[in-house]
């Protein structure tokens, strides 16, 4: 790495006989050519400077140098404060720089200041399978026609997510998007439809060679997973934006969305024709999911859990179905 001068000014204002004195430096080496460099105006505020959590502020200046973000800042010096000052206390300023920013001087005024950068976005997607569970069973062990397949049954997600700092280790992810359910009947000849009382899982009559049956759903989805990220990084990793991390990460929280579209579609060929009937309907689904939403990731990719606490069917419309899905976050 460059060799980077941290100069490290703490400003607090006495009288004009105060300033007029030149002020004691102290110059703390760190490592072959780095320096931290202390400029006291007034002896008198070395009693003030007890009260600071210096600690504090070098683990925030280390965090920027290594995400390679050495922008000048000015960050309100109470926000270092072990304990709350009287209104009255003069405000000081602590200022992080890199010794390139004295060719940039100009553009000071355009930068962001760090503490209005705690939220990142992203843009990410969940590509994985979904099922569901009928009183904590999979439906293949009474061979309903709802079974589906566990290859091929495919969740996606497209989110707009938010990576919030909450403190030096914990973040709240939090956004929302669009995701799909895909549930693909294992009897390619299970067909779905519904009366005025209930959803009706069948077998087709015609006498066809069946490819493909599915019960597609849509929903609109927001979710908020509070996580914690060993590393410490501001940036959500992700494949497309270059930030990533080798550190480990784990969170949990909740979701809701809300269907918008839902269909059913089946594939067969007949007389040599691929025939691909599609039916929109709400085939008595209920409008919202909500459920719990677990979160395990290391470098760029995050596995997620996704579990609906309420059923995929209104009551007493269909069979009482839980779905969950899981698979990789990139």
């Amino acid at each position: 790495m460059k060799n980077i001068l941290i100069s490290t000014l703490l400003f607090w204002s006495v009288s004009t006989h105060a300033q007029s004195k030149p002020a004691d430096t102290v110059v703390i080496k760190v490592g072959g050519g780095s320096k931290i460099i202390m400029a006291i105006q007034d002896k008198k505020d070395l009693e003030t400077m007890k009260q600071y959590d210096f600690q504090k502020l070098i683990n925030d200046l280390i965090i920027k140098l290594e995400e390679k973000d050495t922008a000048s800042q000015q960050e309100p010096a109470a926000n270092y404060l072990k304990e709350p000052v009287q209104e009255q206390d003069p405000v000081s300023e602590v200022e992080i720089r890199d010794e390139d920013d004295d060719e940039d001087d100009e553009d000071w005024s355009h930068r962001t200041t760090w503490h209005s950068r705690r939220t990142y976005h992203s843009i990410n997607f969940d590509l994985g399978m979904n099922n569901y569970l009928e009183d904590g069973k999979f439906p293949n062990e009474t061979n309903s026609l709802y079974t589906v397949k566990p290859w091929g049954s495919w969740y996606v997600g497209i989110n707009s997510n938010l990576r919030t700092r909450i403190s030096s280790k914990f973040f709240l992810e939090w956004g929302g998007g669009v995701s799909w359910y895909n549930f693909k009947f294992q009897n390619e000849q299970t067909m779905i439809s519904k009366d005025d009382n209930s959803v009706i899982f069948s077998l087709n009559p015609l006498d066809v060679d069946y490819t493909k049956s599915k019960l597609t759903a849509t929903y609109l989805q927001a979710q908020l997973v509070p996580m914690i990220d060993f590393g410490g990084n501001r940036r959500k990793p992700s494949f497309f934006d270059g930030h990533g991390s080798d550190s480990f990460r784990f969170g949990a929280g909740p979701y809701v969305g809300y269907r918008i579209d839902s269909y059913s579609k089946q594939v067969y060929k007949e007389e040599g024709d691929k025939i691909k009937p599609k039916d929109h309907d709400h085939f008595y689904l209920n409008n919202l999911r909500y459920g719990i939403r677990a979160q395990l990731g290391f470098e760029e990719v995050d596995f997620f859990f996704n579990y609906d606490l309420n059923e995929l069917f209104i009551e007493n419309k269909g069979p009482k179905l839980n779905a969950f899905s899981f698979g990789i976050t990139f």
